[in-house]
């Protein structure tokens, strides 16, 4: 994607560049403003993650039979995160986790005319008949969680799947897809991106609202 500005077209800011009220382009000449607005803070994010771990526990206990799933690529940050805090904050036994890349089962991925870079997967456990909790950190369209759905079938038939967000934007769907663990439920209009930038990759917790 890119922005269109004074027929010349700049490629879209990264996450650490949006995190800046101004965005430089690369001649220097013009400068894309940007609004943003700070959905939740680090504080904020911390306070969600324990709130989601304790729902989790009140429904699963200790994960025997249950894994958890992070959605390539954002979800996995979320997804670790949770296996951390529930590992070590609340003393659950070892979590399986695994890793799902859905890049090849997506319904437009013939459609685009970028080349697309697929990222690992890794599920080194069974699926059959287990517990799935598919973790990612925006749940806009709903095609991605399709998508994994059908994914996660090469690896076995789990006995039931739920989904876990950080951020639904609920007025975006175009399946008829729902969390069962949802963070925090956002209004946006299609016009407006929500960025998740993790400290384990963007050097901090915060979410924001952006609106060109």
């Amino acid at each position: 994607m890119c922005f269109l500005y004074q027929q010349k077209i700049f490629p879209t800011p990264t996450p650490q560049q949006i995190k800046s009220d101004s965005v430089y382009l690369p001649d220097q000449s013009l400068q894309l403003i940007m609004s943003q607005k700070v959905l939740l803070n680090s504080k904020e994010v911390t306070i969600i993650l324990h709130r989601l771990a304790c729902q989790l526990i009140e429904k699963h206990l200790d994960f025997s039979n249950t894994i958890l799933v992070g959605i390539q690529p954002r979800g996995v940050f979320l997804a670790e995160r949770l296996k951390q805090i529930l590992e070590n904050e609340y003393q659950v036994p070892e979590i399986s986790l695994g890793y799902l890349d859905i890049t090849f089962f997506r319904d437009d991925f013939r459609r685009t005319e970028k080349p697309l870079e697929a990222n690992k997967t890794q599920i080194n456990f069974i699926v059959e008949d287990k517990k799935v909790i598919f973790i990612d950190d925006v749940l806009f369209t709903g095609r991605s969680i399709r998508s994994a759905l059908t994914a996660i079938q090469s690896f076995g038939r789990p006995s039931e799947i739920e989904l876990l967000v950080l951020i639904d934007r609920r007025f975006s769907r175009h399946l008829p897809i729902q969390p069962d663990y949802r963070g925090r439920q956002v209004d946006a209009i299609n016009g407006e991106k929500v960025i998740v930038s993790w400290k384990e990759n963007d050097g901090e917790d915060v979410v924001h609202l952006v609106t060109n």
